[in-house]
């Protein structure tokens, strides 16, 4: 529920902080004291769109705060929004800030993490459900509607559910393969670049070809070579015959300097890595005693494969030989899905019409189902409508055939008559938020137990009406008001007398600055604002009048 909310330079607020309590709470006082400046504010804290208009004269940026205690329902659904937004939760508290700029823009944290009004919309859906002329009033949404009703008469969802998703998922598969198949060209032109590349058949061993085959090219070249660097290290003054003389030389001197015998073995060391060295040398030219015919070989299999590269894989040849063995591996998989489309195409239409069948015999079961709860929820609604002041209306739900979607193939249309000989009409075409809220109201209270958000905001509930009617609806909004918060804006004394918490919003002049201050008032200060409510100014009739109202209410 809201704990407190606290508005700075919003609109007429130069500062004010509500502090809210369980059960019924009201907002009471002057036309233009900021009574729907602090619900706007509140609505601005759960994402509503801002604009710098909204920010005080003269003053750069407005500032709200609003702080929510949760219970462990609560604090499970908005962990489920703020953990994939990277944002600590919280736990069984909740700290929202917003601030706007006189130029426009925003900035919001949660529990003083960065947010984003995405983030504060999810947020606030989970936490506060909004009745007023600005807010996004959920009840007049079909899917919305259709929820309510399915909500009341506990539809079974699971079987058409169940059927849909299988549905939905072989769409999805035959739109992938549509997207990804080959047209019958594009096939036959991969089919001709396969046969040419397997026609090559390019192996691993083809990777190092260029370098054997510019070894084999100037094998004369690289043999003469070989022959000199040879002679330098193994032949008769070569380095392994000079660095032995120079072993012998170490070897006499150690006897006089001991050190020197270090120099000895490593001066042998050095003489068998240069035999190593020369025979590795000898070895490797012996290998080059290639003859003219397997250079031909080779220096046609380098053309073809040159060509290759150049072809598929661009002027440097990009990955070599494993280019060109991956992109063949590549081309005959996408061959062999277009191959098999045709058997894949006609398993997953199968799929789908026995999945459409299915959800088509589900969707008729749930069509019955919302029939039925559409009488005796219409019944109930229109019940509690009359208990608040609609002594002829009359409300309705139909149950309209839809194309098949996730919810079945219904739509739901709440019906309202408000008075005898007027033709019922979608609950979305009546122009009286007042009407909507009361209808709002009448729909909560017939399905109280449904788990919506713990807290109700209605903005002027109980807007033309008065007398009975108004205690109705005031005793309607306590009695909803069990187990959950609802914050009522009210001009109506006879609704105010029923709250748990009573907030006065009243403005004062200090000098030439106009302050907005909320009062939680009680006793004596409660009898005042009540008799202001009632008109009555001073008067002591009019205040026996507001305190018979509090007693008769109990509160």
């Amino acid at each position: 529920m809201l704990e407190r909310l606290t508005v700075a330079n919003l609109a007429v607020i130069e500062k004010a902080e509500a502090v809210f309590s369980e059960g019924l709470n009201v907002l009471t006082g002057e036309t233009g004291a900021g009574k729907s400046v602090l619900m706007r504010a509140l609505e601005m804290s759960l994402g509503m769109r801002t604009a710098g208009a909204a920010v005080r004269d003269g003053k750069d940026s407005a500032r709200i705060e609003a702080v929510f205690s949760l219970s462990p329902a609560e604090a499970a659904e908005v962990k489920a929004v703020l953990d994939p937004a990277g944002i600590d939760d919280g736990g069984d508290a909740l700290v929202v800030r917003r601030t706007v700029s006189s130029n426009g823009s925003s900035r919001a944290w949660i529990n003083d993490c960065h947010a984003t009004s995405a983030t504060l919309k999810r947020l606030g859906s989970v936490l506060v459900d909004f009745h007023g002329p600005r807010s996004n009033q959920d009840v007049l949404s079909p899917k919305y509607q259709l929820s309510i009703l399915d909500a009341y008469g506990s539809t079974d969802m699971k079987g058409y559910v169940s059927a849909w998703e299988d549905a939905e998922s072989a769409r999805r598969e035959m739109e992938e393969l549509s997207r990804k198949s080959l047209s019958a060209d594009e096939a036959e032109f991969i089919r001709y670049q396969v046969s040419e590349l397997e026609e090559a058949e390019l192996s691993p061993d083809d990777e190092d070809l260029a370098s054997r085959h510019a070894a084999a090219a100037h094998v004369e070249e690289i043999c003469s070579l070989a022959g000199e660097a040879e002679e330098s290290l193994g032949g008769d003054s070569g380095a392994s015959a000079s660095l032995a003389a120079a072993g012998a030389r170490f070897a006499s001197m150690a006897k006089h300097l001991p050190e020197a015998e270090a120099w000895r073995s490593e001066a042998e060391e050095i003489s068998a890595r240069v035999e190593e060295l020369s025979r590795s040398v000898a070895d490797a030219v012996s290998r080059l005693d290639l003859d003219p015919d397997e250079f031909e070989r080779m220096d046609a299999r380098l053309g073809v494969l040159n060509r290759l590269k150049r072809k598929y894989l661009g002027p440097g040849g990009g990955a070599g030989v494993s280019g060109l063995l991956a992109l063949l591996e590549e081309k005959k998989k996408r061959l062999s899905e277009f191959d098999s489309r045709a058997e894949r195409t006609a398993a997953l239409e199968a799929a789908l019409r026995a999945a459409e069948e299915r959800a088509r015999k589900e969707a008729a079961r749930l069509t019955a189902s919302r029939k039925k709860s559409s009488k005796a929820f219409s019944a109930a609604v229109t019940g509690a409508l009359r208990d608040l002041g609609f002594a002829k209306a009359s409300f309705s739900v139909r149950i309209l055939p839809a194309e098949l979607s996730a919810t079945g193939a219904d739509a739901a249309e709440f019906m309202f008559e408000p008075n005898p000989g007027q033709a019922a009409r979608p609950l979305r075409d009546i122009a009286s938020s007042g009407e909507i809220a009361r209808v709002m109201l009448a729909i909560k209270g017939v399905i109280a137990s449904w788990n919506g958000a713990s807290t109700l905001v209605f903005d002027e509930i109980d807007a033309n009406i008065g007398g009975e009617t108004g205690r109705a609806v005031g005793r309607r909004m306590r009695e909803l008001s069990r187990g959950r918060q609802i914050i009522a804006i009210t001009h109506l004394p006879q609704s105010a007398v029923c709250a748990d918490c009573h907030l006065v919003v009243s403005k004062r002049i200090d000098g030439a600055t106009v302050r907005t201050e909320v009062k939680r008032v009680t006793g004596d200060e409660r009898v005042l604002e009540i008799t202001r409510m009632l008109g009555g100014g001073g008067s002591r009739v009019a205040k026996a009048h507001a305190v018979e109202l509090i007693d008769k209410e109990g509160r």
